[in-house]
């Protein structure tokens, strides 16, 4: 069997995310497991070249895990004609211009979203991407989730009828940091650093949306910062200046209405981080990561409002999960083994740079919603 190597500079991956979801459980999977086989027999083998600012983190990071090429110096990475694919998972406000160099480079491009922080500077991405010719990618993991690919089905099914609306909610208690370490990193608070709820949720919604119910036509958002203090890493107190929660209306195609809430300060009372409730006139569903529970049209019940009594039924018992019915890997790694696929083969990649800046254009009419108090268009 002919067996192909690509060499991936990885850039950023010291983080949460960047280190458990795309370099241990899908880089390092995939070259530990003999790469990727394709229909006709070929195998894709990968291996990674760690970039970013701290030359400890990144020699602990290759020493643990059998990587023999780090370096802080990202144009000498990028200056390696063996290494022909980029991706990007640093801070938001460092993407841009690594990104750029990665294409001038001739390297093909995976990242991280959102793309940049503006609509202009996407569009700038798209638009040298597609000059050079090479193929580019924009992660788009939630799409892979065991409970949204259980919700895909039943949608292509019919299950639904005509779909009605969709309701989300998206969040977590982020700790402030003083009396308890806060999860999620400081930059995620600070606006000037790229951090903020509808900049960073947003751009999956719409992705989300898109490809499940329909294009977004229109916004009504409310972006909020709850807590305007918080604790970085070092313990120091800092001004939160990015909005930590959102609220919001999307129309979309068909007239199908679309309600998400999204909180970093909320504490959750559901059975999972996130949840989408999809009512249609024949049934309904409720997805989350990993599960997927549905009452159909004969199954639902006839409650009657009755503020004197307390009710008798368990609205939650009568739901049915949906069964696995297949094996569902790490999503992120489905998407690796995707976007690798379409480099071997010279296709471009189905969540490209374009579907990235839409994810864009979706938190900039956010964000004008909420400072105008108005409903903001998006057009086809």
């Amino acid at each position: 069997m002919p067996t192909r190597s690509y060499t991936v500079i990885m850039n950023g991956v010291t983080g949460r995310m960047g280190y458990r979801q795309h370099l241990l459980r899908s880089i390092l999977a995939l070259r530990d497991e003999g790469g990727v086989v394709l229909p006709n027999g070929d195998r894709i083998t990968v291996e990674p070249v760690l970039v970013g600012r701290n030359s400890e983190k990144l020699a602990r990071m290759a020493q643990d895990h059998g990587i023999e090429r780090y370096t802080t110096d990202l144009d000498a990475a990028l200056a390696d004609p063996e290494a022909t694919i980029y991706f990007d998972a640093q801070v938001t406000s460092e993407r841009v211009k690594s990104i750029l160099k990665a294409i001038e480079a001739g390297k093909h491009v995976y990242t991280e979203k959102p793309i940049a922080e503006t609509v202009a500077e996407g569009e700038e991405l798209a638009r040298a991407a597609a000059a050079a010719g090479v193929i580019n990618g924009v992660v788009h993991d939630k799409l892979y989730l065991p409970g949204l690919l259980k919700l895909k089905r039943l949608i292509d099914s019919g299950f639904f009828g005509r779909i009605l609306s969709v309701r989300g909610e998206f969040g977590y208690w982020v700790f402030e940091g003083d009396l308890t370490p806060a999860q999620r990193p400081s930059w995620n608070y600070r606006a000037e650093d790229g951090g903020g709820m509808v900049l960073d949720m947003f751009c999956h919604w719409n992705y989300v949306l898109e490809n499940l119910f329909g294009s977004v036509q229109s916004v009504l958002a409310k972006a909020v910062t709850h807590i305007d203090q918080r604790w970085d890493e070092q313990g120091k107190p800092y001004q939160a200046t990015a909005d930590d929660a959102a609220y919001a209306i999307f129309e979309l195609d068909g007239g199908i209405i679309a309600q998400i809430n999204s909180s970093w300060a909320v504490r959750v009372d559901r059975k999972e981080l996130v949840e989408f409730q999809v009512d249609g006139t024949e049934g309904s569903a409720v997805a989350g990561l990993f599960g997927c529970r549905v009452q159909h049209r004969t199954q639902t019940p006839k409650p009657v409002w009755n503020p004197d009594e307390p009710t008798d039924q368990d609205f939650r018992a009568q739901w049915h999960q949906i069964p696995d019915n297949t094996e569902f890997g790490n999503g992120f790694r489905a998407q690796w083994e995707e976007f690798l696929i379409n480099v071997d083969a010279g296709q471009p990649h189905r969540y490209d740079f374009a579907a990235g800046v839409r994810g864009l254009r979706l938190a900039d009419a956010g964000y004008a919603s909420s400072r105008e108090g108005r409903r903001i268009e998006l057009g086809s």
